[in-house]
């Protein structure tokens, strides 16, 4: 079975005839409705959206087969899962997660970091996250001053450590976020979002 991506996530029933809030992780919410079965994350089971409209944040959504609050009370917290191949391609400089998750973390001098462990949007712009050979984990920004290169072929993300400046307050990253975003799913530099 190709790499599985989570597109969205079930949360509580919504009325009485099997309906549920639905958070997607997609540029267009909607699309959850094009990519066929949703699976969850073992690949065990199978939900079909029937219906969808949106809600302030969310979807209000209902699955064939599911036709009272109880059944729909069950689903909550079920994250939903799309094969790979079933995506769009991404644009030049946009990635999912899943594809960047694993890869080596090496220097501008092509010194071993560690591996990406996850990628991060607190609010305040991208982060990504390194597990380095020995030591805490590094939050760095995900720019491309902080990061120049991503190799997907090569299996890889070339980090250019930040230098830290003294102000007023203590260190200040230097490091400027990228601006570019594509909607939701997307963070920074073009990330697309994955459970």
């Amino acid at each position: 079975m190709s790499a599985l991506v989570c597109v969205a996530r079930i949360g509580a029933a919504h009325g009485v005839r099997g309906a549920v809030k639905l958070w997607t992780f997609t540029e267009d919410p909607f699309a959850i409705k094009r990519y066929g079965p949703l699976l969850s994350k073992d690949g065990k089971r199978q939900f079909e959206v029937a219906t969808a409209r949106e809600a302030r944040d969310h979807l209000v959504a209902t699955f064939k087969g599911v036709t009272t609050r109880d059944e729909a009370e069950r689903l909550n917290g079920i994250e939903l899962y799309v094969a790979r191949e079933k995506l769009p391609a991404t644009d030049e400089d946009e990635y999912y997660h899943t594809d960047l998750i694993g890869l080596a973390a090496v220097t501008t001098d092509g010194d071993a970091l560690g591996r990406v462990l996850a990628i991060h949007n607190f609010g305040a712009g991208d982060i990504i996250e390194i597990a380095p050979l020995k030591g805490t984990t590094m939050l760095l920004p995900f720019s491309n001053a902080v990061v120049p290169e991503v190799d997907l072929t090569g299996g890889r993300v070339v980090i250019a450590l930040p230098q830290e400046v003294e102000g007023e307050d203590g260190g200040e990253d230097l490091s400027e976020p990228s601006p570019r975003t594509r909607g939701p799913i997307t963070t920074g530099r073009g990330f697309w979002l994955s459970c």
